[in-house]
């Protein structure tokens, strides 16, 4: 069985099929030597104002957050799940948690994202979520990622309408916001200048490498007959293709001594850590890593879910050293449709739940710690008597990111008929 669908649910499966389409150092020092990775144009933009680029991560199919962020100081959890918790950092275990703040730790699997949490560039907000009580892997996607719950009329993602509001980093730049994956996601729909690319390393035309130039140009004649709206965006497409072509992704030397693992996301999040540093105007990236509808055998100590977890952090861990290391201007935001439920199920798996937990990494992120009003587990306190009810809407997270990094002040737009609670989780 593959790992995207193992111990999944119907529906998820269903989505995994469709690969969850929702529709189809900053510059270098003077005097450097130039990688040979980097492509041969860059752009900047006068009077720019400084905004922090965006990378996105969605955990799809419900990741469970009482494993991804244990909370091994509520004594609830261990009576909730007997079989498939994370053991207390004191108990011995070779599989015990990793403490962060003494209520807080993190399994064994996703111990190398400890040097970011040290290092004050990692936040942990627990116990958050869409307040709608959806369990559908479907409707939870589109309403977190269009930023509002059940509107049909909305169909804009809360980034793309991000980006309608600002001005370009780059006035002359090809693409402003890339989706690495075979569709366009949810929450970048409406960007201008947006466009998905499942590999940034193979972004050009098939075929022989001879006649690309001349297959290239006989599409862009073809193009130039068609209405204005059609013949931009295939403009805009071509000149897209051109510039990703430009970027050695397969030579790209990540800094600080970074290793990206071996696997379809590790290399995903490596090439955008690429794109980041070849300065070509993107402002935002957004990547999927599915697998999480973990509805049998978890395995959270030492199995499925433990590999999940592991893929996931190792990637993080790297484009820590690669890229926040490096100071440059990117805010991460790690986050699921919703989480599961407390107690564990008889086939020691989890299903849908609600409450959840959401991963911050950048500069200028409050890290370190991990920001909650934690509800408890105790039965009496969970949310329909079997979740973790949440206590910070992920729309207080988002926009105060949206405002303080992205440098957009227009969060009624962004955020349709909401108003935010700020928390405190940018500096």
């Amino acid at each position: 069985m593959s790992r995207s669908t193992q111990g999944g649910c119907n529906e998820y499966a269903d989505l995994s099929r469709r690969s969850f389409l929702g529709v189809g150092g900053a510059a270098l020092a003077a005097g450097a030597v130039v990688p040979a990775w980097l492509p041969r144009i860059a752009f900047a933009r006068e009077g720019a104002v400084p905004r922090d680029i965006l990378v996105s991560l969605f955990l799809r199919g419900g990741a469970d957050g009482l494993t991804l962020c244990v909370p091994h100081g509520d004594p609830d959890y261990y009576t909730a799940r007997p079989n498939i918790n994370i053991p207390h950092p004191d108990s011995g275990d070779p599989a015990r948690a990793v403490d962060l703040d003494g209520f807080f730790g993190l399994p064994q699997a996703m111990s190398s994202l400890t040097t970011a949490y040290d290092d004050g560039k990692l936040l942990f907000v627990h116990a958050t979520g869409s307040v709608d009580e959806t369990r559908s892997h479907f409707d939870a996607m589109h309403f977190m990622e269009v930023g509002k719950a059940r509107d049909p009329s909305l169909y804009t993602g809360w980034v793309g309408r991000h980006l309608i509001t600002v001005p370009p980093l780059d006035d002359q730049a090809a693409i402003r916001a890339i989706g690495i994956s075979t569709g366009l996601q949810r929450h970048l729909v409406g960007a201008p200048k947006a466009l998905p690319f499942p590999d940034l390393n193979e972004s050009s035309l098939n075929g022989p490498a001879p006649t690309k130039d001349a297959r290239l140009q006989s599409i862009d004649d073809m193009y130039q007959r068609a209405p204005e709206l059609l013949r931009t965006s295939a403009e805009n497409t071509i000149s897209t293709m051109q510039l990703l072509d430009a970027i050695d992704f397969a030579n790209y030397q990540p800094a600080n001594g970074a290793v990206y693992p071996e696997s379809y996301f590790g290399y995903s999040l490596k090439s955008a850590a690429a794109l980041i540093k070849a300065q070509v105007g993107v402002e935002a990236i957004s990547l999927d890593i599915g697998g999480w509808d973990t509805h049998e055998s978890q395995q959270p100590r030492d199995g499925y879910m433990a590999y999940l977890m592991q893929e996931l952090s190792a990637s993080m861990a790297a484009f820590h050293l690669d890229v926040i290391g490096e100071g440059l201007p990117v805010t991460l935001v790690a986050m699921s449709e919703f989480g599961r439920v407390v107690a564990e199920n008889g086939s020691e798996g989890t299903d849908h739940g609600h409450g959840n937990v959401m991963m911050l990494m950048g500069n200028h992120i409050s890290g370190g710690r991990v920001l909650s009003q934690w509800p408890g587990l105790h039965p009496d306190l969970l949310f329909q008597h079997q979740d973790l009810a949440i206590t910070i809407d992920y729309r207080d997270i988002l926009a105060e990111i949206v405002q303080n990094r992205l440098a957009n002040p227009d969060l009624g737009f962004v955020f349709p008929d909401y108003t935010p609670t700020f928390r405190g989780v940018t500096t």
